[in-house]
């Protein structure tokens, strides 16, 4: 079949196999330009492992450190005359390079949240690998059935407390309006940390704990953001900044936990960057299209691999501890937070209208960079060759 993109709202129902095989290439090459990393981990589980920060961080410690690694999520193959997800494509195309340069990589497909999908885990590493010295933790989903209680719960992107109004960009359209955001519930509020809160991540510690496959010094590493002022109310101070916080306690008492055995769990604040999730929330693709045109200008722009590979080199993979803010989180969003990048992206955001959006933001690369997650844009790709939406997982064939 032609695949082509089909966009509804902040979600493209359509991409293209091998689209996202050259976008997975791409971030391999740049790993494999940048170079080896000493000290890396060995056996590395992925939560979260097809798309965006969590594909980015099998990647490096897989072409960085030689790394075998287990990837779980949740992803939807393709079957003849339908598209399979983006993530899916991209973990075939992750196991099909990481084969052909001798690494051992398998996928687990199904719900982390589940019980059986942890037990799942446990039986794969415990016959292939044996104790795991770095899980990461990169999940990012809508809602989560509580393993134990069975209770369904559907994250939120509100603020707290008051509505929240501010300027916000149709990036189909390229219209900037002002949206309000009423506030959410106590129940929406609690939810939402449920969903994205640490709760799993603790889960998954403890089941590979009681299982015995925790290697003395093991890491683990959880993703977040915090933003700037002008996101504040929406992210970090709404819903979903309540659920990250939970996520940095969480880390906290994992840390305590695996202090015994010499091990460490982080908190790592990452960029602000055109993801499936980040789309979805109002407000924040407008500054990121903002953003983007002050980093590219400035020479400081980042996507996924590459926070991801200087996160290991600079932090994580020397063997030394890493850098800490005051709250014990490792921040590279150091570049995007730096005064003068802020004092830019402010600057244009009292000035951008309908009118000079396309002058004074990269919304041209935001949607670039948007339809590049679902494969389409993708230099040496023919999009007007037939594609077969059928692909299994290599380590999944017979």
């Amino acid at each position: 079949m032609i695949i082509k993109p089909k966009v509804r709202g902040f979600l493209c129902v359509t991409a293209h196999p091998e689209g996202c095989a050259a976008h997975v290439h791409q971030q391999i090459d740049y790993v494999r330009e940048k170079g080896t990393l000493s000290g890396m981990p060995q056996n590395v589980l992925v939560v979260g492992a097809s798309t965006g920060y969590g594909l980015a961080s099998r990647i490096v410690t897989a072409f960085a450190g030689r790394a075998s690694t287990i990837g779980v999520f949740f992803e939807k193959p393709g079957e003849p005359g339908r598209t399979g997800t983006a993530g899916w494509y991209n973990s075939v195309a992750f196991e099909r390079a990481a084969h052909a340069a001798g690494l051992y990589a398998k996928s687990i497909n199904g719900d982390a949240f589940s019980d059986d999908v942890k037990r799942q885990v446990i039986e794969l590493a415990r016959a292939d690998l044996g104790k795991i010295d770095a899980i990461i933790y990169s999940l990012a989903s809508p809602r989560r059935q509580h393993p134990k209680t069975g209770v369904v719960a559907k994250s939120t992107l509100k603020p707290i407390g008051e509505p929240f109004t501010a300027k916000t960009v149709d990036t189909d359209k390229g219209t900037v309006s002002n949206v309000t955001i009423a506030p959410a519930n106590a129940e929406e509020a609690d939810d939402t940390v449920s969903v994205m809160g640490g709760e799993d991540w603790e889960l998954w510690m403890d089941a590979l704990a009681g299982a015995d496959l925790l290697a003395p010094n093991v890491m683990t590493i959880a993703y977040s953001y915090i933003g700037p002022d002008l996101t504040r109310a929406i992210y970090r101070n709404g819903t979903i900044g309540r659920a990250k916080e939970h996520l940095e306690q969480t880390a906290s008492r994992l840390a305590d936990k695996l202090k015994a055995q010499g091990g460490h769990a982080y908190v790592s604040i990452n960029k602000a960057l055109v993801t499936q999730a980040s789309s979805a929330i109002p407000v924040v693709p407008l500054y990121i299209a903002l953003l983007y045109q002050v980093m590219k200008g400035k020479n400081l722009h980042e996507g996924c691999i590459e926070q991801i590979y200087r996160l290991f080199a600079e932090h994580l993979a020397s063997g030394s501890e890493p850098h800490l803010d005051s709250q014990g989180r490792i921040r590279i969003d150091d570049w995007e937070m730096r005064p003068d990048v802020q004092a830019a992206v402010m600057g244009l955001w009292h000035r951008v209208t309908t009118d000079n959006l396309t002058e004074i933001s990269d919304i041209a690369g935001y949607r670039r960079e948007f339809l590049r997650l679902f494969g389409f844009g993708l230099p040496g790709v023919d999009y007007n060759a037939e594609s077969d939406p059928v692909a299994p997982l290599p380590s999944a064939s017979p």
